[in-house]
């Protein structure tokens, strides 16, 4: 029986007003986007985004039940299987993407759980990026009031500056104030809602051979008083880390840090498998079961986990994992 190909669903979030919608509606004019089912959040009673966005399939649905992630797991869920069925029974496109626009208001985390841990989705579908827009022009001012806007920014695998047709260039504070709160992803530029990118929603983490650039700096970032709480740090290892501490490591930050562990991406050598790195990935609560890449993608063979962080000390992370994985070891060593 031949395997299923995974599906990618990529999430689209941004503060209210910040181009999501204008980018979106551009992005899927352009013929390899033709293939994309679009899942619109709105927060109030009558849904207008739905309408900007011009397609010819019957592929954009509307979700205004309110904020997407405060009821992720019944509305999200039942839409996503939907989506799956009609494409099964061939009563719309045979899409090969999914893309959910988020309100300006959504917490993107809940709608990434739902994503990883729904076993039937699971099957079918498989985590994105994560496509964060911030506008040029209000973008410093909406980071210093809204805190959900700097969380979208710091869980984003790509970060896009909208409404460049309208500043010309960005404020060089604007740039260190993302490279900030999130010094891993790229940022990219939209003049009239158009990218320069043509892999804004590529599956990086589970591509064997895409770049993993979330990875490209291995070092801790200082913020400004703006940002105090929110680190992002890189934890590096040059030995192999045994799963079974690799495993206990996950589980402890997931009990102990939960809403604090605003995300976390990692390639790791795992002792068993020297010749297949895993690729981990987590946020918050919830951690996406490894996958494994066929072969390194440089030579470099250290373990590298970022983290993007909320009131937690790298020193603690970094002692945790030691000492987990000397316990290991030591339990290892006696049952030999």
């Amino acid at each position: 029986m031949m395997a299923t190909e995974l599906i990618p669903v990529s999430v689209l979030t941004g503060f209210l007003g910040s181009g999501k919608t204008t980018i979106l509606s551009h992005m899927l004019r352009q013929p390899e986007f033709s293939r994309t089912a679009v899942v619109i959040n709105e927060f109030g009673e009558v849904a207008l985004d739905h309408e900007l966005i011009e397609k010819t399939e019957d592929s954009v649905i509307a979700l205004t039940t309110g904020c997407l992630c405060c009821r992720v797991r019944s509305d999200l869920t039942k839409t996503l299987q939907d989506l799956l069925r009609r494409r099964d029974d061939g009563t719309c496109m045979q899409f090969n993407r999914i893309v959910i626009e988020t309100s300006g208001l959504a917490d993107p985390a809940p709608i990434l759980h739902a994503l990883m841990t729904d076993a039937a989705l699971a099957s079918r579908l498989v985590l994105g990026s994560v496509v964060t827009t911030v506008d040029a022009v209000a973008g410093e001012v909406t980071l210093d009031r809204e805190a959900i806007s700097r969380k979208q920014v710091a869980v984003a695998d790509r970060i896009v500056l909208s409404k460049l047709d309208l500043t010309g260039e960005v404020e060089a504070s604007l740039h260190d104030r993302l490279t900030c709160l999130n010094p891993a992803a790229p940022t990219l530029r939209a003049v009239y809602g158009r990218i320069e990118s043509d892999n804004l929603f590529g599956v990086a983490l589970y591509d064997p051979k895409a770049r993993v650039s979330w990875l490209a700096e291995a070092r801790e970032h200082n913020h400004s008083a703006h940002d105090a709480e929110i680190k992002s740090f890189t934890v590096v290892r040059v030995e192999p880390i045994q799963a079974v501490a690799l495993t206990l490591f996950l589980e402890a930050l997931a009990e102990h840090c939960g809403a604090d562990l605003l995300r976390l991406k990692g390639i790791v050598n795992v002792a068993e498998s020297p010749e297949q790195p895993a690729v981990i990935h987590g946020i918050q609560h919830v951690f996406h079961a490894p996958s494994w890449l066929r072969h390194w993608p440089s030579d470099d063979r250290t373990s590298r986990i970022v983290l993007i962080t909320r009131r937690i000390r790298r020193e603690w992370v970094e002692v945790l994992l030691d000492a987990i994985s000397a316990e290991v070891a030591e339990v290892s060593a006696s049952n030999r």
